[in-house]
């Protein structure tokens, strides 16, 4: 049995054109930023500053079939091009890819676990590549996907490297 996911872009006029890309091939079912709670009605769930970058958490989704997407925006307010290179994971099969959100985890301090990024049948994450990297004041779209903490957590904290620690609120799908 494959698993298969497809991202689609969402609108935006700043950076349009420079949205992170996943090749075709891995993916066949987009997280939709319009589910739950979401960033224009209800203003983001966080946003952490670090070295320049901003990351504005806008949903983070349960969904029935066991998975917690986490989506947002990234702004780029270095001043310089900017290539997520500190974001991304040291396994061999993201090695070639820039940088990505592939270093992300999400704590759940209840239950005490912390949940990786959720990996395709190769090995890529089930995130956003920023291949190309990031102009600077430029921002982008970004999810990843985990494993859903159990139902009755309704908080978790998003660890990216580089970053502050950003307490979410999960909502259902």
């Amino acid at each position: 049995m494959t698993l298969s996911f497809a991202i689609s872009a969402c609108g935006g006029s700043e950076g349009e054109g420079k949205d992170a890309k996943v090749p075709s091939a891995e993916v066949s079912k987009a997280p939709s930023a319009d589910v739950g709670r979401s960033a224009p009605e209800d203003g983001p769930l966080a946003e952490v500053n670090g070295n320049g970058i901003t990351l504005t958490v806008d949903s983070a989704v349960r969904d029935g079939g066991g998975f917690l997407t986490v989506s947002g925006k990234v702004t780029n307010g270095k001043g310089s091009f900017w290539t997520a290179g500190e974001w991304k994971s040291d396994e061999s099969e993201l090695s070639k890819s820039a940088g990505s959100m592939a270093g992300a985890t999400i704590v759940d301090a209840v239950g005490k676990k912390k949940y990786l990024i959720l990996r395709d049948t190769g090995g890529r994450c089930l995130c956003t590549l920023f291949e190309g990297g990031i102009d600077s004041n430029e921002s982008v779209d970004w999810f990843a996907q985990f494993p859903a903490p159990p139902d009755e957590t309704s908080k978790v904290q998003l660890q990216v490297p580089t970053m502050p620690p950003a307490t979410i609120e999960i909502s259902e799908g």
